[in-house]
């Protein structure tokens, strides 16, 4: 029943972490100082995609699920929950380049905002031109 629930944890932990790392970038936008977290993550996150990567959370969870006497799954967790929710057939390279690239796209997009922002509040503030 633990390694099940701490299992579970490590599922809920890896989509936070998806999550962060597609819509983080908000945050960055309220709070700046976030950009620390944020930007390392979007850097890990989009590697773990576009190199075919597995995530150790992937490997936590499926050993915390035989410890607890479950079968463990083939492929990695956008494989086996993000994607069937998604699309009825399996995870293919293709669609992790594509899940990478939007990723650095919606991310490229809001820190060229954050960028335009700190760049016209210094303006405003007289430290620029």
């Amino acid at each position: 029943m633990v390694y099940e629930l701490a299992a579970d944890l490590v599922v809920l932990l890896h989509l936070g972490f998806i999550l962060f790392v597609l819509f983080g970038g908000g945050l960055v936008l309220v709070w700046r100082r976030t950009v620390w977290v944020h930007l390392p993550a979007v850097i890990w996150g989009s590697l773990v995609e576009l190199a075919g990567w597995y995530c150790p959370l992937t490997s936590m969870e499926q050993s915390l699920r035989q410890s607890a006497g479950e079968t463990g799954y083939r492929g990695g967790f956008v494989e086996h929950y993000i994607v069937p929710l998604i699309y009825p057939s399996g995870l293919t390279q293709e669609m992790q380049v594509l899940f990478g690239t939007i990723v650095l796209i919606v991310n490229l997009v809001v820190y060229s905002l954050v960028w335009r922002n700190q760049i016209e509040a210094r303006k405003r503030k007289g430290k620029w031109g």
